[in-house]
């Protein structure tokens, strides 16, 4: 007789089902236009997501205001597919005053959630797309001199409602010992001024090495193939030789994408549901309330504007809920009378 009941068999089935339903991520990428954030998303998931992008002059991009692009790509490896959105944010900081440029992404970020606590909050749940921004991917100019005012505003801004991992875009551009001295200088200031970065949220300690080890990454991105020695690498071809972008020796691209994707993409999506996610509906929950109860609500301006139609919505949708479950036990009671009383006259003949 065998002693096992069976529920080992959980986790196979789990990924089964996991399997045929495919992962949804949605990444942000933020950055001064060229820092090369296009090019370093299609070295990560090998794909061409802008082949149609416009290249602005240095006049068109000091009018031009931020704007939120969306790409969507359906990529499968091994019978895995994955639906994959990237967010781009061209316009930010490019402008000669950067005062709130960081509000047009805010706003994204919160629709998102929004739109999934209307779709969560309705009558058919089972379909339902999460384009919730999971990770937002931070260039920091190659500058040697640290943070500027607008990168410290936007991840204070950004950190209680997405996960935030900064990179060092063109890394190449530095010597390995000022590299070493721009890493320390950006993780101090980053600790000074409070800031949140996304450092392994749920994972053990000994999954987080590499990527703690790391931060913030220094990438080099380029899809151009060369030969070295007698391989074919991705890499960057200079007078005194060529960066490879997968060696770990010239760069932390390797790294970089072994966190999104291959160790952490799953936990990524976790704290996005449980912490942050999570904050703003407890948050828009609670303001709902407050407004169907008559009171005044003690948020931030920003959150305390007028009531949304996605607000009214909400509140609809759960007076329709309450009134469906009410009708459901009055069903239940009147089937119950009737079986009672169908009893009672069969005993009785």
């Amino acid at each position: 007789m065998s002693s096992e009941v069976g529920f080992a068999e959980l986790p196979r089935q789990v990924h089964k089902r996991a399997q045929k339903r495919g992962f949804e991520f949605t990444l942000m990428v933020v950055g001064e236009s060229g820092l090369g954030k296009s090019t370093l998303v299609n070295s990560l998931f090998m794909t061409d997501l802008y082949a149609d992008r416009e290249i602005l002059n240095a006049n068109e991009r000091i009018e031009q205001t931020v704007q939120l692009e969306t790409s969507t790509v359906d990529i499968e490896e091994k019978g895995v597919r994955l639906r994959l959105t990237v967010v781009d944010t061209p316009g930010f900081g490019d402008a000669i005053d950067n005062h709130d440029c960081w509000e047009s992404i805010i706003d994204y970020v919160d629709m998102q959630f929004d739109n999934y606590l209307r779709d969560e909050s309705g009558l058919n749940r089972r379909n339902i797309i999460d384009n919730r921004v999971h990770c937002c991917l931070y260039f920091i100019s190659p500058s040697g001199h640290g943070l500027k005012p607008v990168d410290i505003e936007f991840m204070k801004r950004l950190h209680g409602k997405v996960n935030i991992i900064p990179v060092i875009a063109k890394a190449d551009m530095l010597t390995a010992k000022e590299l070493t001295a721009f890493k320390k200088k950006v993780m101090a200031e980053i600790k000074e001024y409070g800031i949140n970065i996304y450092a392994g949220g749920e994972m053990e300690d000994d999954e987080n090495k590499e990527l703690k080890g790391c931060l913030p990454f220094a990438v080099v991105g380029s899809n151009t193939l060369l030969e070295v020695g007698k391989k074919r690498v991705r890499g960057r071809l200079y007078p005194w030789g060529v960066v490879e972008v997968e060696n770990s020796e010239h760069c932390d691209f390797s790294q970089l994408r072994n966190v999104l994707i291959r160790t952490h993409m799953q936990d990524l999506k976790d704290v996005t549901v449980s912490v942050h996610y999570e904050g703003y509906r407890s948050g828009r929950l609670a303001k709902t309330g407050t407004i169907l109860g008559g009171g005044n609500s003690d948020m931030s301006p920003a959150a305390s504007r007028s009531v949304s139609d996605s607000d009214r919505m909400l509140a609809e949708k759960e007076r329709e809920l309450e009134e469906m479950r009410r009708m459901m036990e009055m069903m239940k009671n009147q089937m119950r009378t009737t079986h009672s009383v169908s009893s009672g006259e069969g005993q009785s003949v």
